[in-house]
């Protein structure tokens, strides 16, 4: 018996800004009674969803009383070796804190390419090595991204 009573599912894209409208950024939403089906961003000029937008949904979500699963289809963290060569203790707050600082991604206005071309942020200061794995990628053998390729 599942403790959960819904389910949902983020197929995730981190690129261009927040505020863009991705069709690379998709949720599914099910229940134990009902499959998964799409669900679509709210009524607005734009057609698909925004990194801002799913975020706040989903803090939505969360606050309900629901037990509720999410996967997201994206890498939440970087391979070990990035932590070492960079000196950071290998902790979630450690992580997005200096994530954030170097790769402010999340402000109005920035792109991920403003971020690799030196425009915005410290990026440079904080890349990582295209061969580099995740403890999961080097068990599978193999690394799948769409993401910011020379920092994972």
């Amino acid at each position: 018996m599942s403790s959960f009573e819904r389910f949902i599912g983020i197929d995730y894209s981190g690129a261009q800004t927040p505020t863009a409208s991705l069709k690379g950024l998709r949720i599914y939403l099910a229940d134990r009674a009902l499959p998964p089906e799409e669900v679509l961003p709210p009524p607005s000029p734009r057609k698909y969803w925004t990194r801002r937008g799913i975020a706040e949904w989903l803090v939505a979500r969360l606050t309900e009383d629901v037990p509720t699963l999410v996967g997201i289809d994206h890498g939440f963290s970087f391979p070990l070796r990035y932590f070492e060569v960079h000196h950071l203790a290998p902790d979630w707050p450690t992580f997005l804190d200096g994530f954030q600082r170097h790769w402010p991604t999340d402000e109005d206005h920035t792109y991920v390419d403003f971020v690799r071309d030196g425009l915005r942020g410290s990026g440079a200061d904080r890349a990582g090595n295209t061969r580099w794995r995740r403890l999961t990628e080097e068990r599978a053998g193999s690394a799948k991204t769409g993401g910011v390729s020379h920092v994972e």
